[in-house]
C-alpha cells in the first residue's frame, strides 16, 4: 500500500530532517518534490494544489525555519495535512435508526461489492455483536446471488433466499419484511453492478434506495483503478448519495492516489478499507494510522489491536509462564509462527513498524516474507511429538527426514534450528533474570552484553 508514494515521501522529508537549518528555497524546492511524487501516485490535481498551498503556507513561518529542529516541524506539518486531506477523524459505521438498518452496497462491477458485504457482515456480527441478514440484489451477473449465499454459510450469517426470476425491487421489500420477522439488526442489499456507469444503474439503485431507506450507502470502489475511482465515486455522490466509501485492494501495489483524493473530491469519509482477500481483512478507516503508514512512521496502533484478536489471552499466560522457567520447546515455536501469519504475516507486521519502509528492498533481497515462516511450520509439523519436545532428538538422519517431509532442505532445518536455540536461550535468560532482574538489567541483560 503506497510503496511508492510512502519510498518517494519519506526520501524528500529525511532530507530535511538531516539538515540542521532551512532556507526557504529549501522547503519550496522538498515541496516541489512532494507534488510530483502526489501527482505521480494518481491524486487528483486540486487535490495536490490545496495539499501543497496548505503545507507551504505553515512550513515557511519564521517560527518553523528558525526553530531548533526545522525538519522535524515540516514533517509534521506534513503529517498534520495528510491527515486532515484523508479526514482528521475516523468516521464509524452509522446503527443509529430502529432495526433493521439497511446498508446499501452500491460500485461498478468488479470493485469488490459482493466480497465487502461478506466482509462488512463479518465486522457486524463479531466486531459489534449484531445480527445480519445479506440480500443479493444483482439479478444479472451469473451466479452473483449464489456467490453471496456462499460467503453467507462460511460466515454462519443468513441470506435471503433466492427465487427465480424476481425483481431487484421485489428482492429489497422481501429483504425488510424478513429482517423485521426475524428480529435482524442490520440488512446489507447487495447492489447490482456495471463495467460502467450508466443511467439503467443509477435509476435501479436510486428506486432501491427509495423502498429500503437506508442509514447507510456505501460506495465499493477499487483503490486500483486510480483517477476514475474518484469520478466515480463524484458521479454516485451526485445521483445517488454516498454515506462512506470502502476502498478495496489497498494492499495491492496502487500507487494511493484514490485514498489520498476520494474525501477532498467527494466530501465522503472513507469508512472501510479492503487489506486483502480473505473475509477478516477488513479494517475500520483511521486518518491518523494510514498518515503514519505513508510517512513510514509506523501504525503500532493497528499492530497491537490485531494481536488482541489473535492471541489467546490463556496461551500467551502459558506461554508466558514457559518463559519464565526456560521450558521453551517446538511447540511454542510452532503457535508464535501461526501467530504471526494470523497477524497478517511477516509484511502486515512489518507495514506497521516505524522505519522499515527503507529497509523493505534488502528484507526482499534476503528472502524475508511469509513464504519462510509457511516453511518453518511445515518444517516443525514433519517431527514427531517427541522431538518437537526434546529438540536434542534432531541429529543428521532425523533432520534428512524431517527436510523431506516437509518439502524443504536441509540447511533451511538447520537454520530453524539455530534460530530456535537462540530463542531458548534467550527464554532462560530471562527466566533467570526474573521480573526484578529484567527491570534492573534491562535488554543487555537479556542478550548476555
Amino acid at each position: 500500500m503506497f510503496q511508492s508514494l510512502s519510498k518517494r515521501l519519506t526520501g524528500v522529508l529525511d532530507k530535511l530532517r538531516s539538515r540542521g537549518s532551512l532556507t526557504e528555497g529549501d522547503v519550496v524546492a522538498a515541496l516541489r518534490e512532494v507534488r510530483i511524487a502526489l501527482l505521480e501516485a494518481d491524486v487528483a490535481l486540486p487535490v495536490v494544489k490545496q495539499f501543497i498551498d496548505g503545507v507551504k503556507e505553515k512550513a515557511i513561518g519564521q517560527d518553523v525555519i528558525k526553530s531548533v529542529t526545522p525538519g522535524q516541524m515540516v514533517v509534521k506539518i506534513v503529517n498534520d495535512h495528510l491527515i486532515e486531506m484523508l479526514g482528521t477523524t475516523a468516521e464509524e459505521i452509522n446503527l443509529s435508526t430502529t432495526p433493521p438498518a439497511v446498508m446499501l452496497m452500491v460500485g461498478l462491477q468488479g470493485s469488490g461489492k459482493t466480497t465487502s458485504t461478506g466482509k462488512l457482515a463479518k465486522f457486524l456480527k463479531e466486531k459489534l455483536n449484531k445480527k445480519v441478514l445479506m440480500a443479493s440484489l444483482d439479478i444479472y451477473r451469473p451466479a452473483a446471488q449464489l456467490q453471496l449465499e456462499t460467503l453467507g454459510k462460511q460466515l454462519t450469517v443468513d441470506t435471503l433466499p433466492i427465487v427465480d426470476g424476481e425483481k431487484p425491487e421485489a428482492i429489497t421489500k422481501r429483504a425488510l419484511k424478513a429482517a423485521k420477522d426475524k428480529g435482524v439488526d442490520v440488512v446489507l442489499l447487495d447492489t447490482a453492478g456495471r463495467l460502467h456507469i450508466d443511467d439503467e444503474l443509477m435509476t435501479e439503485v436510486v428506486a432501491i434506495r427509495q423502498i429500503s431507506n437506508p442509514v447507510e450507502t456505501f460506495l465499493v470502489a477499487d483503490a486500483m483503478t486510480g483517477q476514475d475511482a474518484v469520478t466515480i465515486a463524484r458521479e454516485f455522490n451526485e445521483k445517488v448519495g454516498v454515506t462512506g466509501i470502502i476502498l478495496t485492494r489497498l494492499d495491492g501495489d496502487a500507487r494511493g492516489g484514490a485514498a489520498l483524493s476520494m474525501r477532498s473530491v467527494t466530501g465522503c469519509p472513507i469508512k472501510f478499507v479492503g487489506m486483502g482477500e480473505k473475509l477478516d481483512q477488513l479494517e475500520p478507516f483511521h486518518p491518523e494510522r494510514i498518515a503514519g503508514r505513508i510517512l513510514d512512521m509506523g501504525d503500532i496502533l493497528s499492530l497491537v489491536e490485531r494481536a488482541a484478536e489473535v492471541v489467546d489471552q490463556e496461551e500467551a499466560a502459558k506461554m508466558a509462564e514457559k518463559m519464565q522457567k526456560g521450558s521453551f520447546d517446538l511447540n511454542d515455536m510452532e503457535k508464535q509462527l501461526e501467530s504471526m501469519m494470523k497477524m497478517g504475516g511477516m509484511s502486515g507486521i512489518m507495514n506497521m513498524l516505524p522505519g522499515v519502509g527503507k529497509i523493505k528492498d534488502k528484507m526482499a533481497e534476503v528472502g524475508m516474507d511469509d513464504s519462510v515462516i509457511k516453511r518453518q511450520i511445515a518444517i516443525i509439523r514433519s517431527m514427531t511429538k517427541k522431538e518437537r519436545r526434546f529438540p536434542k532428538l534432531l541429529n543428521g538422519s532425523r533432520r534428512k527426514r524431517i527436510a523431506l517431509g516437509s518439502g524443504t532442505e536441509v540447511h533451511e532445518v538447520n537454520r530453524l534450528m539455530k534460530q530456535f536455540e537462540q530463542m531458548q536461550t534467550m527464554m532462560k535468560r530471562l527466566g533467570k533474570m526474573g521480573k526484578a532482574g529484567m527491570m534492573r538489567g534491562g535488554l543487555k541483560g537479556l542478550f548476555g552484553r
